[in-house]
């Protein structure tokens, strides 16, 4: 009857996130069902609506893909996706559910958190479970704080990271608490600060990779401190997780006609997480493709990459002839809720990038090879040598690019690359005959919060 009892509260939960006015849309559980063990903390981090429907806004808007005109025009696209699609300056949800359901996150990490502190206090629980329980809540905290602000907040930049405006941070399961938006520099440091703690208290690896590991939470820190052009510490922290597991796909073993080649939880994945579906997002089929990867990008896999075959796949048809859709969903579907977790071969990109940044070019290609190795098909692979650190680092952006195509990443990269001159990037999208850009560092690279958060609480509004 107790997990009965949980599961209805975690439904009544759901229910008011989406029909509440109010800004997070949660009640206290904790007043409505006792938590009285580390089986009913168990329970609540084990709900599988914590690793689903994060916001896709940042991949609707980044350059992977683009759609033919009679699918922008279809009715079963929605306005607010063709706003985000084109960049239009008044993008804007109307409705806040993925921001409430980030929020729903966090709620439940901060639920966590303070019984299994107050478990430990009383010394009424397994001391080792909940040390587990906390690491995975802190994990789980610091994973919804930062993809808010990958989206609603400025990009990193230390000079101006403690004026710039980041997101409400939310540190406590008390919905009464007054809702204040931190600054950008307190916004990442309370995301270290909870990925640190979180590492101290995980076990190395996981049954299931829908639970945090201490894997997962040092690739998590390496992947905040690259955001953050904070590449010393992302190294330090990619090589942590490295250390633990490095083991990569051979991509040699997977099926080139299969739909899906990729099984959900394959070895790779170190944390499982799908954002939320859009069609503008959906692949289609070979006949009927929606989204098609951009012509550049899917030129530049070489004939011998597996990921030619694997990632995308060639459409047909007179109308479709030459253009391909995206077929390398971690998660295992075709479909548009896509993998956007964390995985072995990010870990070995972003530690080859900080190496060719620190000027390393030998353990930068060493990296790069050992990913590219296991890409291409056996024995055709050519290890690449580069005595040159900045084209290295060209190098192995690009291969980032195409190594994590539609991972829900590339929103993020193309916010930091931008800051840079050498891969500051002007994307361009057309239309029904207009033509649509979005320049570096535009101020559309922050989104605007949804209208229900604004016209429901004092919560000051992204600039435009």
């Amino acid at each position: 009857m107790k997990i009965l009892k949980l599961y209805l509260s975690l439904i009544l939960i759901s229910v008011l996130m989406h029909s509440c006015e109010k800004y997070l849309d949660v009640k206290r559980t904790n007043t409505q069902v006792p938590i009285k063990s580390t089986q009913d903390l168990q329970l609540l981090l084990d709900n599988m609506t914590l690793n689903l429907g994060l916001s896709n806004d940042g991949t609707l808007s980044a350059d992977d893909y683009y759609v033919d005109n009679n699918i922008y025009i279809s009715q079963d696209v929605t306005n607010e996706d063709r706003d985000f699609y084109t960049w239009n300056n008044a993008a804007i949800r109307n409705s806040s559910s993925s921001w409430q359901h980030t929020y729903f996150i966090i709620y439940t990490a901060n639920l966590i958190i303070e019984n299994s502190d107050k478990f430990r206090k009383n010394k009424s629980e397994d001391i080792q479970k909940l040390d587990i329980l906390k690491g995975s809540a802190l994990f789980y905290r610091a994973w919804g704080h930062w993809n808010l602000a990958q989206l609603y907040a400025k990009t990193y930049a230390a000079g101006t990271a403690s004026q710039d405006i980041g997101i409400p941070l939310k540190m406590s399961s008390d919905i009464n608490e007054k809702i204040v938006r931190s600054n950008v520099k307190e916004t990442y440091d309370q995301v270290l600060r909870d990925l640190q703690e979180a590492t101290s208290l995980l076990p190395n690896t996981v049954v299931i990779a829908t639970r945090p590991s201490k894997a997962a939470a040092y690739a998590m820190l390496a992947r905040v401190y690259l955001s953050m052009e904070e590449y010393k510490s992302a190294l330090e922290n990619a090589t942590a997780s490295l250390q633990i597991n490095n083991q990569l796909l051979d991509f040699n073993t997977l099926s080139k006609t299969d739909a899906a080649p990729f099984v959900r939880y394959n070895k790779e994945v170190l944390f499982h997480s799908i954002s939320s579906s859009s069609l503008l997002l959906e692949p289609g089929t070979a006949d009927a493709p929606i989204a098609k990867i951009d012509p550049g990008l899917a030129a530049s896999y070489e004939a011998n990459d597996l990921r030619k075959v694997l990632y995308i796949k060639a459409n047909i048809g007179p109308l479709h002839v030459g253009t391909f859709r995206f077929s390398g969903n971690y998660d295992g579907s075709v479909s548009s809720s896509l993998f956007n977790g964390i995985a072995i071969d990010e870990v070995y990109l972003i530690r080859a990038e900080c190496y060719a940044r620190a000027g390393n070019i030998v353990s930068g290609q060493a990296d790069l090879n050992t990913l590219l190795k296991s890409r291409w098909i056996n024995g055709t692979y050519i290890n690449i040598s580069i005595d040159n650190a900045d084209q290295l680092l060209s190098k192995i952006l690009t291969e980032r690019r195409k190594e994590l195509l539609m991972r829900g990443l590339r929103w993020s990269d193309l916010r930091r690359l931008n800051r840079d001159n050498r891969f500051a990037k002007t994307l361009v999208r057309t239309a029904q005959s207009i033509t649509y850009t979005l320049p570096a560092n535009d101020n559309r690279y922050v989104l605007l919060i949804p209208t229900e958060v604004i016209q429901n609480n004092n919560v000051t509004q992204n600039f435009r």
